[in-house]
């Protein structure tokens, strides 16, 4: 059974005439009547009576009718709720993001952005580490996440670089560098006791440390390790160490703590938005679509 066999049924069960229903759906009446039997051959029994002025339904017709009646505009929602699926204006949108990035502006216009241009996706957020977040896309939970990636983030994850961060110092408010007001030469903390957020959470800045210490011509020496960058800066306040981290984490003011530039260019921390590399979502694309945007305009502001 055809969805057309029952559009025509019920045009002729409207109108009460084969020949009125053949005009109104656009095909001649021979064609409609041999429609109808066909319908009423695969139901098993007749559905009209054939009267000299027009058709009328039968007991079977009128069962039929009332069980029928709805199924065109539910054909019609259901491929309009496909194409839009299809579109990616509907679903679902598991997004992870690392917790030092909640705070950047990027980031909070690019879900800002993406839920007024598409306000009937569910959109669910879940904060975690670049590796936990990195895990999450590989094993199909998250459909995007916004992380700090490491070396082995590019071998099976699509990266769309979002912002750049410098590495800053935070210093406790009594070291004998706190009080300079210009940037300060990384191979003079070659003796402190760094804070760093441990590598399985955080490789990406890990490793940035570790490369911007080499380079200043000394390998650091860690003491305590700190999982988020509040936590890290407490640390530094209570005179633990010293610590390396982004630059657009600098806003969080934390008593006790001075930040200061460091001379030089030393390497950058990648805020990335991360997908599969595989992904074939059209609402995944259109979160990228208006995350790119927003970093375009943060970075033409």
């Amino acid at each position: 059974m055809e969805l057309r066999h029952i559009r025509y049924f019920l045009a002729v069960a409207e109108e009460g005439s084969f020949t009125r229903a053949a005009a109104r759906i656009g095909i001649g009446q021979p064609p409609l009547s041999l429609q109808i039997k066909d319908l009423e051959a695969e139901v098993g029994t007749q559905l009209f009576h054939r009267v000299p002025h027009g058709a009328e339904l039968t007991e079977a017709g009128r069962a039929f009718r009332d069980a029928v009646a709805t199924m065109p505009a539910q054909a019609a929602d259901a491929s309009h709720a496909a194409r839009r699926a299809a579109r990616g204006e509907t679903g679902s949108l598991a997004l992870g993001c690392i917790g030092s990035a909640v705070i950047n502006p990027i980031v909070s216009t690019a879900i800002r952005g993406f839920r007024r241009a598409w306000p009937d996706v569910d959109l669910s957020f879940e904060e975690a580490s670049s590796a936990a977040l990195s895990a999450g896309l590989r094993d199909g939970r998250l459909g995007a996440a916004i992380l700090r990636p490491d070396r082995s983030a590019a071998k099976d994850l699509r990266l769309h670089v979002l912002a750049e961060d410098e590495l800053v110092v935070a210093l406790p408010n009594g070291h004998r560098l706190a009080g300079d007001s210009g940037p300060i030469d990384l191979a003079a903390l070659a003796e402190e006791t760094f804070i760093i957020t441990p590598r399985d959470i955080g490789a990406g800045l890990y490793d940035a440390v570790v490369e911007a210490c080499r380079a200043a011509g000394f390998e650091p020496r860690f003491g305590q390790t700190a999982p988020q960058v509040a936590t890290l800066l407490s640390l530094v306040a209570a005179e633990f160490g010293v610590s390396l981290f982004a630059s657009s984490m600098r806003q969080l003011s934390v008593a006790g703590v001075t930040i200061r530039r460091l001379k030089g260019r030393g390497p950058n921390l990648a805020l990335a938005l991360a997908v599969r590399r595989d992904e074939r979502s059209e609402l995944v694309r259109n979160f990228v679509l208006q995350a790119r945007a927003a970093a375009k305009g943060r970075s033409a502001a």
